[in-house]
């Protein structure tokens, strides 16, 4: 019984730890900070 927990636990803390796949997730004000960094160089 003490196995089939410990295997719960460590598909859990891997599935936890694979929730941002991409890196983490911007602020509205940094996405549109970037948008203007790049659509206003003309």
């Amino acid at each position: 019984m003490a196995d089939q927990k410990r295997r719960e636990e460590a598909a859990w803390k891997s599935r936890k730890q694979q929730n941002h796949p991409h890196g983490k997730i911007k602020s509205l004000k940094e996405l549109s900070s970037e948008y203007d960094a790049e659509h206003t160089t003309h």
